[in-house]
């Protein structure tokens, strides 16, 4: 009897490491692949079109930024997770609108297909809060800053003010500094 229940143990066991370790070599598949992905050169020409005073490296630096978010969704774990840059939210737009590499590149890095959701049609202020709350402990997380007293900003918190994009999202370290009040033009 003893022998059953310890050759049951020992199986249940042997499963449950194989479980896990298969899970972390598919996760850092997942970030690899995310990492590694080259975007068609249509959609780094629809994004230099809409914005044509960025240049070549500017534009890089916009498709890592769109990396980094799409790192941050696989790790949200389906959770909801906002966008905070205008510019590579219009790379992911385009990006999206190339369908069938969009749906293929969804499938093998996110293991899911990620819909889009602009802020307007989300069900509550208080969800996109969360979602914004989210990116900005994960964007932290990612790049090793803690996200209670940061002393940068995350890539994609700080790329639209980097790059000047018109309308986009600008914030700064202490939205509380005397410099940045009635200003308006950041968060």
């Amino acid at each position: 009897r003893f022998q059953i229940y310890a050759l049951g143990y020992f199986i249940s066991f042997t499963c449950y490491c194989i479980f896990y370790l298969a899970k972390k070599v598919k996760h850092k598949q997942r970030i690899k692949y995310i990492e590694n992905y080259f975007f068609h050169k249509g959609i780094r020409k629809k994004v230099s079109s809409k914005y044509p005073l960025l240049t070549e490296e500017q534009l890089d630096l916009v498709f890592i930024a769109l990396k980094d978010y799409f790192q941050i969704c696989y790790m949200a774990n389906s959770k909801i997770v906002a966008m905070p840059s205008q510019v590579v939210d219009d790379a992911w737009h385009e990006f999206i609108l190339s369908t069938r590499f969009y749906y293929i590149f969804c499938q093998k890095a996110l293991g899911r297909f990620l819909h889009h959701t602009p802020t307007e049609a989300m069900n509550s202020p208080t969800y996109a809060q969360q979602g914004i709350k989210r990116v900005w402990r994960l964007a932290c997380a990612k790049e090793k800053i803690d996200p209670k007293r940061p002393k940068t900003l995350p890539l994609l918190f700080t790329i639209d003010g980097l790059l000047n994009i018109d309308n986009g999202f600008v914030y700064h370290l202490n939205c509380m500094d005397a410099n940045n009040k009635g200003d308006d033009t950041g968060y």
